[in-house]
């Protein structure tokens, strides 16, 4: 089988804070499915938030993988050595009239919500944007922006919707197409204030441009697939094969997490325990 011909695996964290059990299990499934499927893995930094990430957390990343008994492509790519292709990806959206400039701050949101009881939220449990795209005039916008006023970029969902129709992806293990919902989204941010980009937007172009053909990442990340197949559709970027596993949750039942300092790999290893014990905590053979 020639290198064009093999899946496609790919491990791409963020450089925000130590990896824990959970990023364990994802990274060792990936490695697994690349391993009994002749695959490549590659390792994606995605560090496209300046304000946390940091070097140190991308080195401790590549050691804690090592120690782990993976190997990965290099040379690795980092998110933010790549604005440039995700701009280009952002100009295509805006010249399909699908992106607003957001001028509206955390605090401007959080108040609007605040008067509207049981406003919707979204499959992260964050509310929907509360502004619509036309409850600012483009003249206030025209002088917000010469004002230097900061501003994020939103996509238009209804929109992009009505532009893409019904989409759908394909689940490991479903025999039918799973029905794609970026409408529970609202007008998701594509493109943030201090960065020219987003998760959302930088995921699926980075996954394009690596050729990525199985994307294997945790069920908390399912629903943001909806947002995912339609961007890929109307940047005309492939599918790729979709896997979203199980998450390990705490004593408490939450999933496991940096923000909540849950454990991290590099303190199971300080206390004593081996790649195999932890690999075995993860639930994630290489043999």
């Amino acid at each position: 089988m020639t290198d064009h011909a093999r899946p496609i695996f790919r491990f791409a964290p963020s450089p925000n804070g130590l990896l824990h059990l959970g990023h364990a299990r994802s990274a060792l499934l990936n490695a697994a499915m690349a391993r009994a499927q002749g695959g490549r893995l590659l390792l994606r930094i995605e560090d496209i938030d300046p304000s946390r990430c940091r070097p140190e957390f991308e080195a401790a990343i590549e050691e804690d993988l090592a120690w782990l008994g993976l190997d990965w492509e290099r040379p690795v790519r980092r998110q933010s050595e790549h604005l440039d292709d995700h701009a280009r990806a952002l100009k295509r959206l805006a010249a399909m009239g699908l992106v607003y400039e957001s001028f509206e701050t955390r605090a401007e949101i959080r108040r609007a919500v605040e008067t509207r009881p049981g406003w919707p939220r979204d499959p992260d449990g964050a509310p929907l944007f509360p502004f619509a795209r036309d409850a600012m005039s483009a003249a206030e916008r025209d002088r917000r922006r010469a004002a230097g006023e900061p501003f994020a970029l939103r996509l238009d969902m209804a929109r992009a919707v009505g532009r893409a129709g019904p989409l759908t992806w394909h689940e490991t293990g479903q025999a039918a197409p799973v029905a794609a919902d970026p409408l529970a989204w609202g007008d998701v941010v594509i493109a943030r204030k201090e960065v020219p980009t987003s998760y959302h937007l930088a995921v699926v172009v980075d996954d394009a441009l690596q050729g990525v053909t199985h994307v294997v990442r945790g069920e908390d990340l399912k629903a943001a697939t909806s947002v995912h197949r339609l961007l890929q559709h109307l940047l005309k970027l492939p599918e790729p094969l979709y896997t979203h596993h199980a998450l390990l949750l705490d004593a408490e039942g939450r999933k496991l997490s940096k923000s909540i300092g849950s454990r991290s790999l590099r303190a199971l290893r300080e206390v004593g325990l081996s790649p195999a014990d932890v690999r075995c905590m993860a639930g994630v053979s290489l043999e």
